[in-house]
């Protein structure tokens, strides 16, 4: 708007020079000079950005409009449309100081008052040289033109800021419900992981003492569940893995209580860069090796299983195989949380995927990728010495 009224005062400028230099006998130079401080006031507004220099413009326009309008009115005859426009450019400047406002609504308001003191102005001016007052319709125009447009404004935008409320109470419905559909998920993979293979295992137990392993797991298990700490995402060791070695993954722990239930477990291939890994990719890929060998156990057979790590730096590529009697993957019931749930579900959780192959007769494999981890310069994290 300020850009427009600079126009206006610059178009009022020059009219005034036209009429000093085309009609002899004119004297037109004070209306020239009334219009300098108007365009200081207006360049200090735009400048400061500031309701006092919003309402020094309107003081110091206030009396630019009343010296430019008598000096015009005493010297030519206002009549029609020509006579309209030749006091009405410094009048158009005042009113577009709602571009002052820094809402619309204050716009509004500047705007109005802006128009208020310049017609008010001119009035007396062109009254005091002429005896009379003569409306201005030019004017009168473009004051309904810049009302017209900020209340346009003004409209759209409280339906923006509807639009834009509705929006963040939509995402904030939509993270808490994806917040908890991930404990969901990760509550009933752990119950499945911790309650229901104890069980399994203690079915499967000869009578007697408990195995002490058994029983040291079952212990781990029950304080597990009890404390808050498997709804963190983040564990008390986090940032030690990549120190310790891939020995200190959950990973390795997997492997290692499998083996002590009687599993014969080849861990192969990069297992280093499983100490790469984030801490919750890490814990997820854990749990769900452990269901793998879990299943190896109870289901396939066979006591021997193979692990093999392979990393492209982007991603950690994991299998568990074995060659036990499989299964028909298609016949998996929907009702099954091992293979469903403890595994694709844990890894597809932490932005990873997984795959279950499988022939009767001939084995099962199964295929889990997660993430790697990426530096802040968007390299890929390597290894110490690689």
């Amino acid at each position: 708007m300020h850009t427009t009224a600079f126009v206006c005062i610059a178009a009022a400028m020059v009219l005034a020079v036209v009429y000093e230099t085309r009609w002899t006998g004119l004297i037109m130079w004070p209306a020239l000079v009334a219009m300098m401080p108007m365009a200081v006031a207006l360049a200090l507004a735009e400048a400061l950005k500031t309701q006092l220099f919003g309402v020094v413009y309107l003081v110091v326009g206030t009396a630019s409009v009343y010296w430019f309008s008598l000096t015009i009115a005493s010297q030519i005859e206002l009549v029609g449309i020509t006579g309209a426009v030749t006091v009405a450019f410094p009048k158009i400047a005042m009113l577009l100081v709602g571009g002052t406002g820094a809402r619309p609504s204050s716009g509004l308001l500047w705007c109005l008052g802006g128009f208020a003191l310049a017609e008010s102005a001119s009035a007396i001016a062109i009254a005091q040289a002429r005896g009379e007052y003569v409306f201005d319709e030019t004017t009168f125009a473009a004051f309904v033109v810049v009302l017209f447009v900020l209340a346009t404004t003004l409209v759209g935008q409280r339906g923006a800021d509807r639009s834009q409320a509705s929006l963040y109470t939509a995402a904030r419905e939509e993270l808490v419900a994806a917040l908890r559909h991930k404990i969901e998920v990760r509550a009933a993979a752990l119950l499945h992981d911790t309650v229901l293979n104890q069980l399994t295992a203690i079915s499967a137990s000869t009578s007697g003492e408990l195995n002490p392993l058994l029983a040291e797991q079952i212990r781990q298990d029950l304080s597990l569940l009890a404390s808050p700490v498997w709804l963190s995402d983040t564990e008390a060791a986090d940032g030690a893995q990549e120190d310790s070695g891939w020995q200190s993954t959950a990973v390795y722990e997997a492997i290692m209580e499998a083996s002590a239930l009687g599993l014969d477990v080849d861990a192969t291939g990069d297992l280093a860069s499983l100490a790469l890994l984030d801490v919750e990719p890490s814990r997820e890929l854990g749990r769900a090796v452990k269901q793998c060998l879990v299943n190896v156990l109870a289901h396939s057979g066979t006591r021997v299983a193979e692990v093999a790590v392979h990393s492209s730096g982007t991603e950690l590529l994991l299998m568990v195989v074995d060659s036990g009697r499989g299964f028909e993957p298609s016949s998996i019931g929907t009702d099954r949380f091992g293979l469903r749930h403890s595994v694709l579900g844990r890894i597809e959780a932490v932005g990873g995927s997984g795959q279950i192959w499988s022939t009767p007769g001939r084995g099962t494999s199964v295929v889990l990728r997660v993430p790697m981890p990426v530096s802040r310069t968007g390299v890929p994290a390597l290894r110490s010495g690689s």
